[in-house]
């Protein structure tokens, strides 16, 4: 079953190191070389893919949106954040969504109409991971830190709550 990913495209940028926050640097180009990524994983994974940028202070005054290599494209209207569209999109699609983003307001806003929500750190370490389930210098189950000894159960196995979150990561 493929999954809706919306995502914030400047913050996902910032978190590959590819734009520094207030800079001027190659925008146009950082955008196109992450279309051109997003559109192979949607190969890879045919997950429905919306990516969203900012244009409240330059942008027109409507909303864009193209559909580039099974990627829809959208940039906001000017006066509008993407904050605000991811919002909007998260609430109308609810729990068959899921966020990319690293703005608390927006990742609340997101979990609060039941949507997935990934971090964009996180998202950037897996459109670049390889297949491999444990990279070098990443934590695994047996790494976990010594129980109580007042605790039952598994010690070598994670809480339900990681489990979970761990199972929907493995669909990206």
């Amino acid at each position: 079953m493929s999954n809706h990913l919306i995502i914030d495209g400047y913050n996902l940028l910032g978190a590959r190191g590819q734009i520094a926050p207030h800079s001027g640097a190659n925008l146009e180009a950082a955008r196109e070389g992450l279309i051109r990524e997003l559109a192979r994983y949607h190969q890879q994974k045919a997950h429905a893919i919306t990516l969203v940028f900012d244009g409240w202070q330059q942008g027109s005054g409507v909303e864009r949106h193209e559909h580039r290599s099974g990627v829809r494209v959208m940039y906001t209207k000017r006066g509008e954040r993407a904050d605000q569209v991811i919002q909007r999109l998260a609430g109308r699609d609810g729990r068959d969504c899921s966020v990319v983003s690293s703005d608390r307001e927006v990742m609340e806003a997101a979990r609060a109409s039941g949507a997935f929500v990934v971090s964009s750190a996180e998202f950037a370490r897996k459109l670049q991971a390889p297949t491999a389930s444990v990279r070098p210098g990443e934590k695994d189950e047996r790494d976990l830190p010594p129980r109580r000894p007042d605790k039952k159960g598994n010690p070598r196995k994670l809480p339900k709550s990681v489990r979970r979150r761990q199972a929907r990561l493995k669909r990206f």
